[in-house]
């Protein structure tokens, strides 16, 4: 997601942002949900660029360490800043495997995922053990089919190039002065155009394999919006406008919602609105929402509820949409006939992630707050 997270409790705390994080996040379960039913033809798919979240998430990702770490670095080492990272996003990610290692063998399907059937309990452990680590599953251990670096969740592949993001900035990218930074970020620019705009696919999916074109399409996702988040943070330029959570809410919708543009002849089309939405889109609904306050009482508390499940829910729904998905695939399941259990889904999803926010990640980021992490300001 993900880094769909949040460290910035010393200072001002940016509520719309969080609560952003979660309307990305519901949309994601939504687009997951909706995928089942488009038979793997992105031209039919409904929320049909909801998969741009992860790349929302990224910016986000970029803006909110910017804000929270780099004018601590004179008296934080690498170090604590690795295990404060680790103890915000590490706990929910061995979550989100246990989880998918209990939902596992429920996911059977002969048509979507032959091999859970015959699948030794062993290897399955070993997965979910390799996967609380986020290192890339080899292929020698895939249990499911689908070639993904996490194969009991999916959706895991992000946290990794999280972390990656997390230890350039670390080692690398926090030293650069603006200049030099806005140099990478255009250069990172240039990167996604070329591949959105002039590549095979017209569009960002992938980055979930262990492999080089996969690998190509991660850093490609990830690069640009990350360090363009921390760019975007360090040159403070916010948008003030009144009712900016909801603004924003309506623009990454919207974003996200619009239909595939062009066709297979056209691939470039979708292309460049991607790249538009990423390059600047992003850029604009972050400041928009950084720059606004929230003075209704009402709203704050949607925005606070939204952030508290946005990074729980993104990385625990997707053992259920492996379900889902073999239920309709297998079944031949319409739209028509199966959206009250899609709804369902989504409410299963919200529910859970509210469980184990409240249950297990609370409680546990508390305690290895109080015994691992330093305190500074």
């Amino acid at each position: 997601m993900s880094s769909i997270s949040s460290d910035i409790t010393p200072k001002k705390h940016y509520e719309i942002l969080d609560g952003l994080r979660g309307v990305a996040a519901i949309l994601v379960v939504a687009f997951h949900i909706f995928e089942a039913f488009a038979g793997g033809n992105r031209f039919k798919q409904i929320i049909n660029h909801g998969y741009l979240a992860v790349d929302f998430f990224f910016l986000l990702s970029g803006f909110v360490v910017a804000y929270a770490y780099d004018d601590r670095w004179g008296k934080m080492g690498q170090w604590e800043f690795y295990k404060r990272r680790l103890i915000r996003l590490q706990p929910m990610v061995i979550m989100g495997m246990i989880i998918g290692a209990i939902f596992y063998y429920f996911q059977a399907s002969d048509i979507l995922f032959p091999m859970i059937g015959g699948m030794e309990v062993w290897k399955v452990i070993l997965t979910m053990v390799i996967g609380f680590t986020l290192l890339p599953i080899p292929p020698s251990l895939e249990i499911r089919g689908w070639g993904e670096m996490h194969p009991l969740n999916g959706p895991a592949w992000s946290l990794f190039f999280e972390y990656i993001a997390n230890i350039l900035y670390a080692l690398i990218f926090r030293k650069f002065s603006n200049k030099v930074m806005s140099v990478f970020v255009l250069i990172f620019a240039g990167l996604l155009i070329n591949y959105t705009v002039f590549g095979t696919k017209g569009d960002v999916i992938g980055g979930w394999s262990l492999n080089l074109e996969q690998l190509n399409v991660g850093f490609t996702r990830l690069l640009y919006p990350f360090f363009a988040g921390v760019l975007l943070c360090r040159l403070g330029k916010l948008i003030h406008l009144k009712n900016a959570f909801w603004i924003c809410s309506i623009l990454i919708t919207i974003v996200l919602a619009l239909p595939r543009f062009g066709d297979e002849n056209s691939l470039w089309m979708n292309g460049l609105y991607e790249s538009f939405c990423i390059i600047f889109m992003f850029p604009l609904i972050v400041a928009i929402g950084a720059g606004g306050e929230i003075k209704n009482e009402v709203s704050l508390k949607i925005c606070k509820a939204l952030g508290d499940i946005s990074y729980p829910i993104y990385i625990t729904h997707y053992p259920l949409i492996y379900w889902f998905t073999a239920w309709v695939v297998d079944n031949k399941v319409s739209m028509a006939d199966g959206y009250l259990e899609g709804i369902g889904v989504l409410i299963v999803s919200i529910v859970l992630a509210f469980v184990c926010l409240k249950l297990y990640d609370e409680p546990v980021r508390k305690w290895l707050v109080n015994k691992f992490q330093k305190r500074s300001n």
